[in-house]
């Protein structure tokens, strides 16, 4: 086992010495500096956090000075690198989020590079697995070497200890961590991790004795709390037959669904948040935390031998935050329907809700009302307008049945509607796609929020009265048609003096409407083309989110800027 140095000031800090060169994890207050010579160090190359919280962190600045790189969790990497903005943006008035994002860095630190969960990475003579541990705080990891020690952050402090209580509390008064940290321990137990080392409390040579005592505590604390009361039994049985081969995730915030193939592989419709024990305040990069911690299970359980493709409903993200790393960790391939892979793969164009904070590349392409073939079934896409303009149907035969996979398209008894208007919501939508499952014929339907739900000709028609209840209702109390326009892409990224090009988009005008372009002072827009603009900042220009718009009018009726697009000038 190679030597471990532990300083210890605001927290452990673990000195993994490769020569004369060190690597840190967590830095505390930095004072680790004065003591290198001690021990036998010149340099630290690199510092690894396992989370953002200050009395792991607030010697970063001090550490980056020295040369070192900074390396931070994946989920967390905002709170390092943009804590100025994050500063700014955290409500304090009325404030009902009582994450422990406050104990944050006071300022920004320059970050070298990011620690992604499942991924290996090797500095000095250490090699390194990221194991996202959820619990202490949303992005916590555990940073377990190949010797079998696990560095845990502050999982765990001892057996049957936490180092904080008031941190497991993600919203005003939940305990969403006491479940992550459940889970967590659970998973590096079943990883047969050598020792534990805590950034406070003890070093632990007995890991199954010490998390089997905390989680029993945490256990009691939930039970008490009245919280998770299922935890242990969707652990053990995460996934449940729909029929022999069509699975459903009991786990998942939107319900993801497995079709196995007798080949051993497997393709997944929807895949999210995988075992959400509840969602943290807050909707920046920190709150919402994907991981695999059922796939073992899925393979273990139903003899899956790869995770082959996975085919999102629409690209809200707890339907597809989770896609990314399926990708990277298995090398499953992300399909999409035509009519929002680009949303996918470029978030940042779209003025949309619930996009996910990063580019989701798409390996494939699928035809709107094309059959493809995976193994042994044919699944066909279809355009699905209503809760959200991208999202598409996908129908398929599996064991006998005709199932229709809707994505969040109806909800609570399978008809309500489920409609937003923000997602590009049009008043005959839900006529249109009442009418596409009825030609469908499906004999079931399943669902991203809702059990599934038999079809029936009763069924199919109450689709269609609501549908037209709906549509008729929007003509009926709207004085006037709603016309949509927006600008893409939404949020640019642009260069001081150098011109980007920007298209105006209206849905619901058959004339030809007069726009004009607003732009901040100093700026210039010219038309390229009858709805086509070439904007440019002015050289030099450093500014965060400068706002331009389309104003519009159609004929005699004047719209106005009714359409706005973000430009950050770097």
């Amino acid at each position: 086992m190679l030597n471990v140095i532990q300083h210890t000031d605001t927290c452990h800090v673990y000195v993994l010495p490769t020569g004369r060169e060190a690597v840190l994890i967590d830095c505390g207050d930095g004072s680790v500096l004065d003591r290198l010579a001690e021990y036998g160090i010149d340099r630290v190359t690199d510092v690894l956090m396992t989370h953002h919280h200050r009395d792991q962190a607030q010697g970063l600045a001090r550490l980056a000075r020295a040369g070192a790189r900074i390396w931070v969790p994946d989920a967390e990497q905002d709170l390092f690198r943009a804590a100025n903005e994050h500063w700014q943006a955290r409500e304090i008035f009325n404030n009902y989020n009582n994450r422990e994002d406050r104990f944050s860095l006071l300022e920004s630190v320059p970050v070298a590079g990011i620690l992604k969960d499942y991924h290996t990475y090797t500095f000095g003579s250490y090699t390194f697995t990221v194991v996202p541990t959820p619990g202490h705080t949303t992005g916590s990891i555990t940073l377990l070497a190949d010797s079998g020690d696990a560095y845990v952050g502050d999982l765990i402090a001892g057996p049957g200890k936490v180092w904080s209580l008031a941190a497991t509390q993600w919203t005003y008064n939940g305990g969403e961590g006491i479940a992550g940290s459940i889970l967590s321990l659970l998973d590096l137990k079943d990883r047969n991790v050598k020792r534990l080392l805590p950034s406070h409390g003890e070093l632990m040579d007995d890991p199954a004795s010490a998390i089997d005592q905390t989680v029993e505590r945490l256990a009691e604390l939930r039970t008490l709390r009245r919280q998770n009361p299922r935890i242990f039994l969707l652990r053990e049985k995460p996934f449940e037959n729909i029929t022999p081969h069509l699975l459903k995730n009991r786990t998942s915030m939107s319900d993801a669904y497995v079709l196995l193939s007798e080949s051993g592989k497997a393709l997944f419709i929807d895949y999210g948040y995988d075992f959400m024990f509840g969602i943290a305040s807050g909707a920046d990069r920190a709150s919402r935390r994907p991981w695999l911690h059922n796939i073992p299970a899925l393979k273990r359980q139903y003899g899956v031998s790869k995770i082959d493709a996975v085919i999102p409903t629409h690209y809200h993200d707890d339907h597809v935050a989770g896609c990314n790393v399926l990708r990277a960790v298995e090398g499953t391939q992300v399909w999409a329907a035509a009519n929002f892979a680009d949303v996918l793969e470029h978030p940042a164009h779209y003025d949309l809700p619930c996009l996910w904070y990063d580019p989701i590349p798409v390996d494939r392409v699928l035809s709107l009302g094309e059959p493809i073939k995976w193994e042994e079934y044919e699944i066909t896409v279809y355009p699905l307008p209503g809760h959200t303009l991208h999202a598409v149907a996908i129908a398929f035969t599996v064991d006998g049945k005709k199932v229709v996979a809707v994505g969040d398209q109806w909800g609570t008894d399978g008809t309500h509607v489920n409609y937003v208007y923000k997602n590009r919501f049009a008043a005959s939508d839900y006529r249109q796609t009442a009418e596409l499952i009825a030609s469908l014929q499906p004999d079931l339907l399943i669902y991203g929020h809702t059990p599934p739900h038999e079809v029936t000709p009763d069924f199919l028609e109450k689709l269609l009265t609501e549908g037209r209840q709906l549509e008729r209702l929007h003509h009926e109390l709207l004085a006037v048609e709603p016309v949509e326009v927006i600008i893409h892409p939404y949020q640019i990224t642009a260069v001081g003096g150098e011109p980007v090009t920007v298209t105006v988009e209206i849905r619901g005008v058959a004339d030809r409407p007069d726009v004009q372009l607003v732009v901040p002072e100093g700026w210039t827009a010219v038309a390229a083309g009858p709805l086509t603009f070439t904007v440019t900042p002015p050289a030099g220009l450093r500014t965060r989110r400068a706002r331009i718009a389309a104003d519009v009018t159609l004929g005699a009726r004047r719209l106005g800027q009714v359409a706005e697009a973000l430009i950050t000038v770097e």
